[in-house]
C-alpha cells in the first residue's frame, strides 16, 4: 500500500470533497466540451460496470462510485470514493487511490495518458484502449475497496 497516499487535487481535501445530492447523469449531460462530455458517459458506464456501483457526485465536479474509509496516522480521517472521473477543460481525470505503481504494465499498454500523483489524465477516450482502461480500474477499485484499505495510512507521503 505504498502508493496509498498519492492524492492530489480534488479527491485529498475530504473536508470539500463529499457525496451530495446532485445527480451524476445530469452532471455529465451538461459538460460543455462535446469530448469530455462524450468520454464522461462512457466513464459512467464502464465505473458502473467495474464497481456495480451506482455512480454519485463528490463535490461540484467528481463522479464517484463506492466509497472508502481512510485513517492517516496523524488522526485525520474521512471517506472518498474508491472510483471516480471528473470531466476537466484540459483532460478527463480519473482518480486512482492507490496509485499507479501496482499498474505500470497497464499503463504501458493503454494508450496515451499523463499521470500525476493519483491521477490519470486522458485528452480523449477514443485513442486509448477501453479493455485495458477496464482492467485498470478494476484492479485499482479491488485495492481501495478490499477490507484494510485506507485505515492507518503513512501522511509523511502527503
Amino acid at each position: 500500500m505504498a502508493g496509498a497516499v498519492r492524492h492530489a487535487g480534488a479527491m485529498s481535501d475530504a473536508s470539500k470533497t463529499v457525496p451530495t445530492e446532485r445527480d451524476p447523469r445530469e452532471y455529465v449531460d451538461e459538460v460543455k466540451n462535446a469530448v469530455r462530455r462524450r468520454d464522461a458517459a462512457t466513464m459512467l458506464e464502464l465505473l458502473g460496470r467495474v464497481t456495480g456501483e451506482e455512480p454519485r457526485m463528490w463535490g461540484p465536479s467528481i463522479v464517484g462510485f463506492g466509497r472508502y474509509h481512510y485513517r492517516y496516522a496523524s488522526g485525520r480521517q474521512g471517506d472518498m470514493a474508491a472510483a471516480g472521473f471528473s470531466p476537466r477543460a484540459g483532460a478527463t481525470t480519473v482518480y486512482l487511490a492507490d496509485g499507479f505503481e501496482a499498474h505500470s504494465e497497464l499503463l504501458d499498454r493503454l494508450g496515451p495518458h499523463t499521470t500525476g500523483a493519483s491521477c490519470l489524465y486522458l485528452k480523449d477516450l477514443e485513442q486509448v484502449d477501453l479493455d485495458v482502461l477496464e482492467e485498470l480500474l478494476a484492479a485499482s477499485y479491488a485495492v481501495v475497496s478490499a477490507e484494510g484499505f485506507g485505515k492507518a495510512l503513512d501522511v509523511g507521503r502527503r
